[in-house]
């Protein structure tokens, strides 16, 4: 069942409106990880209470200019602050972690999470003093109370410490939310997906299986990560001066194989970029991360006295990033660490959808110094931490649901994962593939769509919030595409004339030898239209608003039957009188 416009919902409003205060219901409502890899939020209603699973954001893609990241809409949230219980996290990545500050905004309730989620959480909040959050550290296998629902904390395997998996009991019924999965018999830190207890709680019975779905498309299984730090070793024992590794800043796991494959060649760690260094710093003192502390080199100056061939630098721009140290080194404008021919590079991770143009550049800009590029694409230096089809099937057989709901990934991905369930016997119609916002209710036997509330992106740019579409944003992207054209007068509207020429200028439009003869034609015009305003208009009439709306719209006809492109067109006037109506 694919719930989309909700076309049904005003044709059986009041069939659905009925509430079935005879049977217990309870509502599922994702804001967000159902268009794409990142801003997963969803939320559990039962009666007036709610609770909140994840707060993530997105990364902004190449049609959203001067965008720093994108996150849920929480209208919903703010307008029903009230019922809201408690905030849950399944891990701490960005992509489930990186709205916290802005949910901290309009509610505030406990948070509960792992140790190591926790402190990234905390990190990600570091300087948010509006108010005192109440913050819950859970294990794997902790059952907590809140209001009417009882969450049971299951672990997993991820590309990040301390994942895990919810088991979540309602008056309706039983909620398994797999959180970001993969099966990894071999794990770094010996923690193994607990498969047990999907499995007992699956035979207790379950009525709804919200579950990771970045992979449905891949055959087979994931790999181990401990593949990787295989392939660290070869590297790095070949490797003839310096290897630089970026990866993710939260994937503990491959930072402790590089340091591990390093030591083992009597190699020193230098970690660069800051949250990277923060992440490494939250490891060591909780205990996730090991290495002799004569290992670590502590600065930059202190680097330069280290043999090259005794360097691991470990650094941040595996999503090549602009401000991020990889991609400054590429680009030749980090002036204390500068990429040579004679080091090797290693991408330790796959690009997020969206960001693989700027990785490939990167790439490029290195190959070009002659260094030495190691990526997935030719070696295995990246594992991905979600599951493939067969750890899937997997999840699903051992947890078996009577309804099923794909999260976290591309459409396709959702579609991919709703048709395997299909296959391994859940019917059809319990399989369901929302979009953001749907209201979902659950009794034991049936559900229903009952209606949608808001859950658009909202993007972020700098301190400031705004929508998909806001003009702000198709300003920038006509600017990027088209340029801007500046016309600066100085008139007296009194004596109807200009007192000097129009100033003229251009940013982005016209080829510098297109430019003069474009400009003066452009003044000639600028000059006609004042003209012709002034012999129209009765001077009581006339003022800047009128004069600048009249002459941009003049000039960007004019501009696109020069140029056929359509430039943004800013007019300022500057008048000598004092009238009263400027």
């Amino acid at each position: 069942m694919i719930f989309t416009k909700n076309k049904n919902f005003h044709k059986n409003k009041k069939k659905d409106s009925f509430s079935t205060s005879h049977i217990d219901s309870v509502k599922i409502i994702p804001l967000g990880g159902l268009d794409g890899i990142g801003k997963n939020m969803q939320l559990i209603q039962y009666k007036d209470e709610i609770i909140i699973i994840d707060a993530g954001m997105m990364f902004p893609d190449e049609t959203m200019p001067g965008i720093d990241k994108v996150i849920p809409d929480m209208t919903y949230i703010s307008e029903n602050k009230d019922k809201v219980k408690a905030i849950i996290l399944t891990h701490g990545h960005e992509d489930h972690i990186g709205a916290l500050s802005f949910l901290f905004d309009e509610i505030n309730v406990p948070i509960y999470a792992t140790k190591f989620t926790m402190a990234l959480a905390e990190n990600r909040l570091k300087g948010y003093q509006k108010k005192q959050i109440k913050k819950n550290i859970i294990k794997s296998r902790d059952v907590v109370q809140i209001g009417s629902f009882s969450i049971e904390f299951i672990q997993v395997n991820h590309s990040v410490p301390d994942g895990v998996g919810l088991a979540i009991k309602t008056p309706a019924g039983t909620i398994v939310h797999s959180g970001d999965f993969k099966i990894d018999f071999n794990a770094i830190d010996n923690r193994v997906i607990d498969l047990n207890r999907f499995a007992e709680i699956g035979d207790k019975g379950v009525l709804v299986f919200l579950s990771d779905s970045t992979n449905a498309e891949k055959a087979g299984f994931t790999s181990s990560e401990s593949i990787v730090g295989e392939s660290f070793e070869k590297i790095i024992k070949n490797a003839p001066k310096r290897v630089i590794v970026a990866t993710f800043a939260s994937n503990i796991h491959r930072i402790q194989q590089v340091i591990n494959a390093s030591i083992c060649y009597n190699r020193k760690i230098f970690v660069l970029g800051k949250s990277i260094e923060d992440s490494v710093t939250i490891a060591e003192n909780l205990g996730y991360l090991h290495y002799p502390q004569t290992s670590r080199i502590s600065n930059l100056e202190n680097l330069k006295k280290v043999r090259p061939n005794k360097i691991t630098i470990i650094t941040t721009g595996s999503q090549g990033e602009p401000m991020s140290a990889l991609t400054r080194m590429a680009k030749q404008e980090y002036g204390k660490l500068k990429i040579d021919a004679s080091d090797t590079i290693i991408i330790s991770a796959t690009p997020i959808p969206g960001n693989e143009k700027q990785v490939t550049r990167n790439v490029d800009k290195i190959f070009r110094l002659g260094a030495n590029v190691i990526y997935e694409a030719e070696s295995d230096v990246h594992v991905s931490g979600h599951a493939c089809r067969e750890e899937q099937k997997i999840l699903l057989s051992l947890v078996k649901p009577k309804f099923f709901i794909p999260v976290h990934g591309e459409y396709r991905h959702l579609k991919y994962h709703a048709k395997l369930a299909e296959s391994l016997g859940i019917p059809k119609k319990n399989i369901l593939v929302p979009r953001n916002g749907d209201i979902l209710e659950f009794s034991p036997n049936e559900v229903k769509c009952t209606g949608k509330v808001n859950a658009d992106s909202v993007l972020v740019d700098g301190l400031g919030l705004g929508e998909k579409d806001n003009i702000v944003l198709q300003e920038r992207k006509i600017l990027a595409r088209e340029g801007i054209i500046l016309v600066f007068l100085t008139v007296s509207l009194r004596n109807k004339k200009m007192l000097s020429p129009p100033i003229v200028k251009s940013r982005g439009f016209v080829y510098v030898e297109e430019y003069d003869e474009l400009i003066k034609k452009t003044i000639d015009t600028v000059k006609d239209k004042f003209n012709k305003i002034m012999s129209y208009n009765d001077n009581k009439n006339i003022n800047h608003k009128t004069i600048s709306n009249d002459i941009r719209k003049h000039l960007r006809d004019f501009l696109y039957k020069k140029t056929h492109r359509r430039p943004v067109v800013l007019v300022a006037i500057n008048s000598f009188d004092h009238q009263k109506n400027k």
